[in-house]
């Protein structure tokens, strides 16, 4: 091949290669077999993951080195929720029955942990934890008395509060969260927060603008009908634009009814069944990169992104239950699944 020409083979090589041809997540080593649900990336360097065990595990160096601890006298419990606000402070949930159920707070990157809260209710089982911002948050728990039970704080989680079940729309039969990836619950500008469901006849969506003292609900095209079945990941971009994420947990291959759609704030929903994910997933997260939105979804079969308004593009087959980015910073996101999985999201040039 002539030189000349072998020039212009390579360019035009180049220009066929897709924007995220280079892109891909890289295993990085956390030091535990603990399966990992919870998971805030709070900067390029800082980021928390949270499992089985009382495991938590933090980096402060974008990944390359990771700290994994267990809470003490939470060795029993499965923190499937984490909120973190820089690399001394975190905010862990654990779930299951009755008083299994706590939060924890750390302010010395885990050398120390308070439990703030404990649920007394034999009813409830607490699925996940969000905050707008450090001081102010909330905590969601399966139906009690046929309504979902919201907690709050106003100081840092000194104190919880459960709000009045009377701003809570009634549950349907078998309804109840998913304690999957932290991001059924989900909250947005200084008082949005969304709620998904499933279990139950229909999968819905509750959505809160009083920082979850009242609500209103709506019902998603998201497959349902079985308990496995419903939404399991809510990610919005904005106060208007988001999606659903979920399926069937008993069938992570099958992308039937997974992907659904907003732009009113989720007062009503589109099912998408094209340019979906590429299976059931159970977490979503949007990332504004230099050439716009994208889009990034997980679940066991394998993780996804969609640039823009396009078609998901499978990115690995992995077992990943959680994704997570730093807001803004595409060079920031970190996905987390079984076993101690941990990778870091390596951006394409240019993205």
């Amino acid at each position: 091949m002539k030189p000349a020409f072998r020039l212009f083979a390579l360019f035009i090589f180049a220009l066929t290669i897709t924007p995220n041809a280079f892109a891909q997540w890289q295993p990085q080593t956390s030091n535990t077999t603990a399966s990992f649900r919870g998971l805030c990336a709070v900067s390029e360097k800082v980021a928390w993951a949270s499992g089985t065990q009382g495991t938590y595990i933090r980096t402060v160096d974008g990944g390359q080195t990771w700290q994994a601890g267990q809470v003490p006298g939470a060795e029993k419990l499965d923190f499937r929720d984490v909120e973190a606000f820089d690399a001394n402070t975190a905010y862990l949930l654990s779930i299951g029955n009755g008083d299994a159920s706590r939060i924890y707070k750390t302010t010395d990157g885990g050398q120390h942990w308070t439990l703030q809260f404990k649920n007394s209710e034999p009813k409830a089982f607490f699925d996940a934890l969000a905050f707008w911002d450090a001081q102010h948050g909330l905590a969601m728990s399966d139906p009690v008395n046929g309504r979902f039970l919201i907690i709050t704080t106003d100081d840092g989680g000194a104190t919880w509060k459960p709000q009045p079940s009377a701003g809570m729309p009634p549950a349907l039969p078998n309804e109840g969260g998913f304690a999957a990836s932290g991001t059924c619950l989900l909250t947005q500008g200084k008082s949005n927060v969304w709620l998904g469901t499933g279990g139950a006849s229909v999968a819905r969506v509750f959505h809160s603008t009083d920082r979850g003292r009242t609500w209103t609900v709506a019902e998603t095209p998201i497959l349902a009908g079985a308990a496995p079945a419903g939404v399991f990941g809510l990610a919005f971009r904005d106060d208007k634009n988001g999606v659903a994420v979920g399926g069937n947990y008993e069938k992570p291959a099958l992308a039937e009814k997974n992907y659904a759609v907003t732009n009113d704030g989720g007062h009503t929903w589109k099912l998408i069944e094209t340019n979906k994910p590429n299976g059931f997933r159970s977490g979503a997260v949007f990332v504004r990169g230099k050439r716009g939105w994208q889009l990034f979804a997980v679940g066991p079969a394998g993780a996804d992104v969609a640039e823009g308004d396009g078609a998901f593009t499978k990115l690995d087959g992995e077992n990943y239950n959680a994704v997570s980015f730093a807001k803004g910073n595409v060079k920031a996101g970190w996905a987390a699944g079984p076993r101690g999985r941990i990778a870091k999201w390596a951006a394409a040039t240019g993205r």
